[in-house]
């Protein structure tokens, strides 16, 4: 029977894998980054590793922005693989459960299914999402949808419903105004809290030296 050590090891391989032709911003390098941030919040809070260790390696396993819009995806293959490699039902029951309801999705959806293991990666997936990280994963994306850097026409959108949400065209920039400011008061634990309000000091900077290229005053 498959130890702990040797079923976490054998998902890192698997999430490579399946990853090693993702966009920039969501590939394997941004799960590492995330697992990463999980284990280190998990230090001071009290939830089961294992779970958590898994939760973050597949919780975009197949984002849906990749996939047409479609959230069973990343479910489903997470599910798959994991009764493959024969991990306990309530684990496997517990991980898709995180997967299916760890996105932002306009952030004016109520959460259906909480767990202190979600807002472990919840808060570990967001911190990758704000800081200098953050802010080349926006323009990394926005780069790979041919959006637009900003447009001083076009006004955040903090109202949209999930589906305007995942439709949205809107410039780069825009997108710190209806997502990635909004994340550090949504943070759950102690230590994300914390790391995120240093990380979000750090795009208000980023956003303020912009502007002021933007309009030639520096």
């Amino acid at each position: 029977m498959n130890t702990s050590e040797e079923i976490i090891k054998q998902t890192k391989a698997f999430v490579k894998k399946e990853l090693e032709n993702a966009e920039g911003g969501h590939d394997w390098f941004h799960i590492l980054r995330v697992y990463n941030n999980a284990l280190l919040i998990s230090k001071n809070e009290d939830v089961d590793y294992f779970t958590v260790a898994l939760g973050a390696l597949l919780h975009d396993i197949a984002d849906s922005k990749f996939h047409n819009g479609d959230e069973s995806v990343g479910p489903r293959k997470a599910r798959e693989f994991l009764f493959e490699i024969n991990v306990d039902s309530a684990v496997i029951e517990h991980v898709v459960k995180i997967i299916e309801h760890i996105s932002f999705k306009g952030g004016n959806e109520i959460q259906k299914f909480r767990s202190p293991e979600l807002d472990v990666i919840q808060d570990a997936d967001r911190l990758d999402a704000i800081g200098a990280i953050g802010i080349a994963r926006a323009f990394n994306y926005g780069g790979f949808k041919n959006r637009k850097l900003f447009d001083p026409s076009i006004a955040p959108n903090l109202k949209m419903t999930k589906e305007e949400y995942k439709a949205s065209t809107a410039p780069t920039i825009n997108h710190f105004y209806e997502k990635l400011l909004l994340l550090k008061d949504r943070m759950h634990t102690k230590t994300g809290k914390k790391i995120a309000s240093e990380r979000h000091k750090y795009m208000e900077s980023f956003l303020e030296q912009f502007y002021a290229e933007w309009d030639g005053e520096k």
